[in-house]
């Protein structure tokens, strides 16, 4: 279904009748099709007039995360987000910019200090930092009168309105998240042993999701994450996501990873494997979320993805924007 921005369906400009009087049954039948469509955007768009939306970073994601956000609120109009930031490493200024940036936009920033000392007993495992538990401990790090929040990482594009993704009901599990072993299969039995999470529906990524905050606030305890990190830390690779999928997996929702977390690096493969339904037209009509994921990121010169000039549209779009 092609999505029709909001702004545009407030009233019909004419009516059926008139229409198929003057142009025939064709018209008419055209006229039907869009005001059910725009039946369905009404019903998306009105879910919510507020969402909490999360992002974990430190001073280097600044500009990935400036897009991302230009790209969310071009994409959800009349939508008021409320966008909180976890942060240990960050200038007072550089949070004071993300502040000015996100209220121009229409939003507000609520960003919250992680102090190193808070989790002091956490154990690090290769290069990654405390900060990978961040997502992970997120009900105990945000407001108590949260109840749901859509964690994203910087380095997506959102394209499409969040809505249906947003209200996913996830009052029986953790998480919603989205698996990429469509497009890489042999992955997920190999992350099934790894982590020996046989009975798993996936290897989940966790680069987009959605967290039933009241739920993981009675489930999960910091020491089970810690332990279990300590215990296995020879075997993790990405740590804040093989912990996710070891412990909490059967807990987790699946959701569309081509509508909600399209792994832009394996454009070509979704294509294959749906017979050319994926194609381009159909990745603008209905993915939700792209997701750069890897090394190879759409802002480093030289990036030969797919949609990388989707991105730097979306990356001038930010650097004109004025606030």
């Amino acid at each position: 279904m092609k999505r029709i921005s909001a702004p545009f369906i407030w009233r019909k400009p004419f009516s059926t009748e008139a229409l198929t009087e003057n142009t025939g049954d064709k018209a008419g039948n055209f006229i039907s099709d869009f005001e059910r469509t725009a039946s369905i955007y009404r019903k998306d768009y009105f879910m919510n007039k507020s969402m909490d939306i999360l992002v974990t970073l430190d001073s280097n994601y600044i500009p990935p995360l400036k897009v991302m956000l230009r790209s969310l609120f071009l994409t959800n109009p009349g939508i008021s987000f409320n966008i909180h930031i976890i942060y240990s490493i960050m200038k007072p200024e550089e949070v004071k910019d993300l502040e000015a940036y996100t209220k121009a936009l229409g939003g507000r920033l609520i960003p919250i200090f992680v102090n190193d000392e808070l989790f002091s007993e956490a154990p690090t495992v290769m290069h990654y930092t405390k900060a990978m538990y961040y997502r992970l401990l997120a009900h105990e790090l945000l407001d108590e009168s949260l109840d749901k929040i859509l964690y994203l990482d910087p380095d997506i594009l959102v394209i499409n309105p969040i809505g249906e993704l947003y209200n996913t009901d996830i009052s029986d599990y953790l998480f919603a998240a989205a698996s990429h072993t469509s497009v890489i299969p042999v992955m997920d039995n190999i992350n099934k042993v790894r982590l020996k999470t046989y009975e798993a529906k996936g290897y989940f990524n966790s680069g987009v999701l959605l967290i039933n905050l009241k739920l993981c606030r009675k489930t999960i305890k910091e020491k089970d994450i810690f332990t279990f990190i300590e215990e296995n830390k020879n075997e993790l690779i990405l740590p804040d996501q093989d912990v996710l999928n070891a412990l909490y997996g059967k807990m987790i929702k699946p959701v569309d990873d081509s509508l909600y977390n399209m792994d832009a690096r394996y454009t070509e493969t979704y294509r294959l494997i749906s017979m050319g339904k994926i194609d381009t037209a159909w990745v603008m009509e209905n993915t939700v979320i792209l997701h750069f994921c890897g090394k190879k990121k759409p802002w480093l010169k030289g990036s030969i993805n797919k949609y990388a000039m989707l991105y730097r549209h979306y990356m001038r779009l930010t650097e004109i924007f004025k606030y």
